[in-house]
């Protein structure tokens, strides 16, 4: 499974691709309006950096305003994929763009209904919002289950992009679900890292290696 960083923060983004786990990013209006600078030099910046899928979104509501930044986004780099939301603006939007060789990301995914659409509308990407779902009492991670099916199913191309995940469980879920990605904030990804055993057994080795070398020295100086 690939692993883009959820993010418009070049430090973050930076740090997070230096370790070589990063496939891609994901941003949104909302992530690149946190950050100084033109968004456009801000997301060429990310496509430098990770040389992978940098997603960025139309902020147009209607057809002609879709097509008209989503075709402005792709120029910005070869990485570019254009973000549009799950409307029928947008699905519309998609099939156009899709037809004009533009990879697409269809965004705000909340049914396997919405994803069947998206797939048929040639969207490379399809971005189902887990944790949202969680939050209103539904289980996001069931809507994967339901997507990969369908798309098993029918043999689509739309690679599935799990985004809004909170947690180093919805990661995991997803990979054993067989998503094609998991996008994450940096938060996120630092959790995946974590794990109390193995603090803990590095600092049992540590200790026990400062102790060898303590008592090869003491017989250093006695010899």
């Amino acid at each position: 499974m690939k692993l883009f960083i959820d993010s418009g923060n070049i430090k973050d983004i930076e740090a997070l691709v230096a370790i070589g786990i990063i496939d891609g990013v994901t941003t949104n209006p909302t992530l690149l309006a946190k950050e100084p600078g033109d968004y456009r030099q801000n997301l060429k910046k990310i496509c430098d950096i990770v040389k992978g899928p940098v997603s960025g979104e139309v902020t147009a509501v209607d057809v002609a305003g879709m097509l008209r930044e989503g075709r402005e986004i792709a120029k910005i780099d070869q990485h570019m994929i254009v973000k549009v939301p799950l409307t029928r603006a947008g699905i519309q939007a998609c099939k156009t763009l899709s037809d004009e060789g533009i990879r697409v990301n269809v965004t705000l995914c909340f049914s396997a209904a919405q994803a069947l659409l998206a797939a048929k509308a040639g969207a490379t990407y399809i971005s189902p919002f887990v944790g949202r779902l969680d939050d209103v009492g539904t289980n996001g991670m069931e809507l994967i289950r339901e997507i990969v099916q369908i798309y098993n199913n029918y043999d689509f191309t739309t690679e599935i992009l799990v985004a809004s995940a909170r947690n180093p469980i919805h990661v995991i879920e997803a990979a054993k679900m067989g998503a094609d990605i998991a996008t994450c904030p940096p938060a996120v990804i630092d959790m995946l890292f974590n794990h109390p055993l193995t603090t803990i057994g590095l600092e049992k080795f540590l200790k026990d290696w400062e102790k060898t070398q303590a008592v090869h020295g003491v017989d250093a100086v006695k010899a």
